[in-house]
C-alpha cells in the first residue's frame, strides 16, 4: 500500500435485511449479510474479495458502489466520505466508480445499440461526448477487442464474452478510478475468461485504476489479484498479499477454499506440454515436405 490515502476505504460496513414475519411486538427480525467489514483499495491495485455463495461479497460490492445503502459504517473515496451522498453529488461519485456485472445480458438494455450503451454513462453524467457518439463508441470497442463496425448491433447479436466486453467498454466511458467487477468472468468459458482477464489487466496498466474484484473462483483470483480478502458469513476472516495467502493461509476457512481448487499433476502437465510440442513440430515438418513437393 502507498503512503498516500487509499483510493477507496470501507470502514465497519454493516448491511442488515429483514427476515421472516413480524414478532409479537411488531418487530421484524433481521440478519446481517455484511457484518463489520473494513478494507482498502489503492490506485492501480486489485483487491479480490472471495468466498462461497452467500458470504456477503456481492452485497459488499453494491454497498461500495452505493447501489445499496449501508445500515452502518462508512465509505471513503479519494479521502471523502461518500456514505451519505445524494442527488448530483451521488451522480458525480458514480462517475468515478463503475461496475461490471456477472451477466452482461441482464445489465445491458436489450433495445439499445452498442453505441448507445457505451455512450449512455456520459449522457447520465451530463458530460460531452468527445468526437461524437459514433467515433467515441467505435474507439472504445476497438480498445476492448470488438469490431467497431458492429456499433449499430444489439447485445443479443453478440456472444457472452463479447457482451461482457461491451460492459467493460461502457465502464471505461467515464474514465473511472475504481472498477468493481462483480463475478465479471464467472459466467464465461475458461478460454474466454483468460482473454477477459488479460484485457482487464492490460487496461489497468494503461489507466491506473483500481479493481475491487468479487469472485468465488480462486484460480481466477490468482491470475489477477494483488491482495485477497476472504469473506465468510458476512465477515472478512483473512486479508493478505496474494502469493502469501496462497502459500500460507492462516484461517481455517481460507484453507478450506484452497483445498477445493483443482490441482494439475505437475508431471502429467509436463508430459502434456511435451506431447503438444511434438505434434506441432510434426505438423511443421509435414508442411515443409508438402511445400517442397516431395
Amino acid at each position: 500500500m502507498s503512503a498516500q490515502s487509499p483510493l477507496c476505504r470501507a470502514t465497519g460496513l454493516v448491511k442488515e435485511f429483514p427476515s421472516g414475519r413480524r414478532g409479537l411486538f411488531g418487530r421484524r427480525p433481521s440478519f446481517r449479510a455484511v457484518d463489520d467489514v473494513s478494507f482498502e483499495v489503492d490506485r492501480g491495485e486489485t483487491l479480490a474479495v472471495v468466498g462461497e455463495s452467500g458470504s456477503g461479497k456481492s452485497t459488499t460490492a453494491r454497498l461500495v458502489a452505493r447501489l445499496m445503502e449501508p445500515t452502518a459504517g462508512s465509505i471513503e473515496f479519494e479521502g471523502e466520505d461518500v456514505s451519505q451522498l445524494k442527488g448530483n453529488d451521488l451522480r458525480a461519485f458514480r462517475g468515478g466508480v463503475q461496475v461490471i456485472f456477472q451477466d452482461p445480458f441482464s445489465s445491458l438494455n436489450p433495445r439499445q445499440s452498442v453505441e448507445r450503451l457505451i455512450t449512455g454513462p456520459l449522457v447520465y453524467q451530463r458530460r460531452p461526448i468527445p468526437g461524437g457518439a459514433r467515433a467515441f463508441a467505435k474507439d472504445l470497442m476497438d480498445r476492448v477487442g470488438l469490431n467497431p463496425d458492429f456499433s449499430d448491433r444489439l447485445p443479443s447479436q453478440f456472444s457472452g464474452g463479447q457482451a461482457q466486453r461491451i460492459g467493460i467498454a461502457r465502464a471505461l466511458a467515464v474514465q473511472p478510478k475504481l472498477i468493481i467487477c462483480d463475478e465479471a468472468v464467472s459466467a464465461l468459458d475458461v478460454s474466454v475468461q483468460a482473454q477477459v482477464i488479460n484485457l482487464l489487466r492490460e487496461l489497468q496498466r494503461e489507466e491506473g485504476f483500481g479493481y475491487l474484484f468479487i469472485a468465488h473462483d480462486l484460480a481466477v483470483v490468482r491470475q489477477i489479484a494483488t491482495r485477497v480478502a476472504v469473506m465468510s458469513q458476512g465477515r472478512i476472516v483473512e486479508t493478505g498479499d496474494r502469493d502469501e495467502l496462497f502459500r500460507a493461509p492462516r484461517h481455517e476457512y481460507t484453507r478450506k477454499l484452497l483445498s477445493a481448487v483443482p490441482r494439475i499433476n505437475p508431471e502429467w502437465d509436463r508430459r502434456r506440454r511435451e506431447a503438444q510440442r511434438r505434434r506441432e513440430s510434426a505438423a511443421r515438418g509435414a508442411g515443409g515436405v508438402a511445400e517442397a513437393g516431395l
